[in-house]
């Protein structure tokens, strides 16, 4: 493996305007983060259910320490500073209680009369299970009496047969409580784009790379994104209306909707007993993604800030403490009330200045240029760039009134880019002028703009090696001057894909928990996505789906388009496989095969069954390990 490169003098002089520009003296986030520390796992690492690999391990973030290095922005390196080095269970108020940095996010501990209400129950089973269980040994047992989860993304909920079981959920003897609409969402964002959003998380959140000072060093959201056993529980109780109320265990709840901000479904809540306002990630001691690197659709910036406002007027004058899904409390009604109005004022200062930018004629990419927070809100720390970015954020808000087109007739149809980079080679006098120039300005640190050329060079030949060499040396700089975890973290995966191939391991995968939990009518979803469309062009297919609790539906392709009719049957179909839902589910995620389930008697078909392997035929198995720096083969 190819050493990591130093900071240049350009990179260093960044780094340096960031230590004048910010007031690094102010500890009064440290001091937040280190109130109310119970006790922590030593040491910090959690190993997988099955096969003893590390899940999570913050020891390997232990580099963590002192100034930060010219390789990382300084900024960032406080907030990975904070993330990394305050794990553990802590107190928020006497009855709430946090497990911190065991994921990305936070799991919220809620002493009810006679157990825990869990609040988001991280990615994966392995790492909410050490949570539980180093609250049970230090707070005394208790059993779990409900799960909130808060939104709709899988950080939050995926973790949730690690502190409850599907059978409790299904009987009702757990309530599992979240927003409306939290099964499509949830299920929509990760599974139907999941492939290529998992891909890109990848980079996102930096799995791939080995922490260090010229590695990872953050998510900026969290310390990190744990890699284990994820599962999912369709809810069993759902909140539907602001000012809707619950009484757990003893403990009344008052809910807030805050639907299509951070996430499509998505609430706060507030616990009148201990004057705690609970935000989710509405609030986040960052600015948040309007637009998510990773893909999804494009956040509404105006809603999220009149939520924060809604949530101001409705709980601001009585609460006594405000905590999150990610980072660390605030407590005070007047720390708490600052906070959230200059986190509601990020938001809709963003919306509003892009929009006013736009009615002036200017584009998405002039208004993210020029776009400057006024040093009130923008030189607080927690409304830094260490997530989202203010200039991804702008450009979004764009996409969102105005979608991806600017209005200039020249950028209405453009050349895909291996097709582009030919002719800009063409036009530019060839590799080696391209190359020459090239190194002149990334001595003279115009590091984006070489990024930008030898994009064309390396996508027009991507066996091009000086060109790789030197937009590996070029996105390395800007991933140790991103103040952002996930711009980093992009830049330096790219580095690693340039320099040495498509790295090893693949992308964030549901596991068959998440898999068997898929509602009938998000699976034929999925199935449509993955139709070949050439591959099924001239085919007409009608098969029965008989499932053991006399549920029926009819899978039809023509014209190919897969369309699925639930509670319909075909006496012209060409099959009928007799099946339960769950065994199907598995089938069609690659998780069982039909020579297996025929042999075990678990699924029969009457008439062609021919009919089943020309279905399997049609559908794409989606490559988990593309490329995304260097050119992609033709799909044709």
């Amino acid at each position: 493996m190819r050493a990591p490169k130093a900071a240049t003098k350009s990179t260093k002089a960044r780094q340096q305007s960031f230590k004048e520009k910010l007031n690094f003296d102010d500890t009064q986030s440290f001091e937040d983060a280190r109130r109310g520390f119970i006790a922590t796992l030593s040491p910090m690492s959690i190993e997988h259910d099955k096969d003893r690999r590390l899940v999570y391990d913050l020891e390997a973030l232990s580099f963590l320490e002192g100034d930060a290095p010219d390789t990382v922005n300084p900024s960032l390196w406080r907030m990975s500073q904070l993330n990394a080095q305050h794990h553990g269970l802590y107190e928020v108020v006497d009855g709430i209680y946090q497990i911190r940095s065991f994921d990305i996010a936070n799991m919220t501990l809620v002493r009810g009369n006679t157990g825990w209400i869990i609040i988001d129950p991280l990615t994966s089973s392995e790492t909410s299970r050490a949570g539980l269980e180093l609250a049970n040994r230090e707070l005394g047992e208790r059993p779990v009496v409900a799960v909130i989860h808060t939104h709709s993304h899988a950080d939050h909920f995926a973790g949730v047969l690690g502190v409850v079981t599907a059978e409790q959920a299904a009987s009702g003897k757990v309530p599992v409580i979240a927003p409306r609409d939290f099964v499509d969402e949830s299920l929509a964002e990760n599974i139907l784009a999941g492939n290529v959003m998992g891909r890109r998380a990848t980079y996102m959140y930096g799995n791939l790379l080995k922490p260090s000072p010229t590695g990872f060093v953050s998510t900026g959201l969290g310390a990190a994104l744990s890699m284990g056993t994820t599962g999912f529980i369709i809810p069993n109780d759902t909140i539907k209306d602001t000012g809707d109320t619950r009484t757990v265990d003893g403990i009344k709840i008052e809910f807030q909707m805050t639907m299509g901000t951070e996430a499509p479904a998505e609430m706060v809540f507030y616990f009148p007993q201990f004057k705690a306002l609970c935000m989710s990630e509405i609030t986040s001691h960052h600015l948040h993604n309007v637009y998510t690197p990773r893909g999804a659709q494009v956040r509404d910036a105006l809603a999220w800030a009149d939520q924060i406002n809604e949530s101001i007027d409705l709980f601001g004058s009585k609460l006594e403490v405000q905590f999150a899904s990610h980072h660390w409390p605030i407590w005070g009604q007047q720390p708490v009330k600052d906070y959230m109005t200059k986190q509601r004022d990020l938001y809709k200062f963003i919306h509003d200045q892009t929009l006013r930018l736009a009615n002036m004629g200017y584009n998405k990419e002039e208004i993210a240029e020029q776009l400057e927070l006024p040093d009130s809100l923008g030189l607080e720390f927690y409304n830094r760039d260490y997530y989202g970015t203010l200039y991804a954020n702008a450009r979004a808000v764009y996409v969102k009134y105005l979608g991806f087109f600017d209005g200039n007739p020249s950028t209405l149809h453009p050349l895909p880019p291996v097709e582009a980079a030919g002719n800009y080679l063409r036009y530019m006098g060839g590799v080696d002028a391209i190359m020459l120039k090239a190194q002149e300005d990334f001595d003279a640190g115009n590091y984006r703009w070489v990024a930008e050329v030898l994009n064309h060079v390396v996508m027009d030949n991507p066996e091009q090696v000086e060109a790789r060499a030197l937009l590996a040396d070029t996105l390395e700089q800007l991933g140790y001057q991103s103040e952002s975890g996930p711009w980093r973290n992009f830049y330096l995966c790219g580095v690693l894909e340039l320099r040495e191939g498509l790295p090893a391991g693949s992308n964030y995968a549901a596991s068959a928990g998440m898999a068997g939990s898929i509602p009938l009518a998000n699976l034929y979803q999925i199935m449509a996505v993955r139709l070949n469309a050439d591959r099924a062009d001239g085919i007409t297919l009608q098969i029965n789906l008989a499932f053991n609790d006399s549920e029926h539906t009819l899978l039809s392709i023509e014209n190919s388009v897969l369309n699925a009719f639930s509670g319909r049957q075909s006496d012209d179909a060409a099959a009928t496989l007799k099946i339960s839902k769950l065994n199907f589910k598995l089938l069609m995620a690659g998780q069982k095969d039909a020579a297996s389930l025929m042999t075990n008697g678990e699924l029969e078909i009457d008439g062609d069954a021919g009919a089943l392997l020309i279905l399997s035929g049609l559908f794409d198995q989606f490559e988990r390990r593309f490329p995304i720096v260097t050119p992609r083969k033709p799909w044709r």
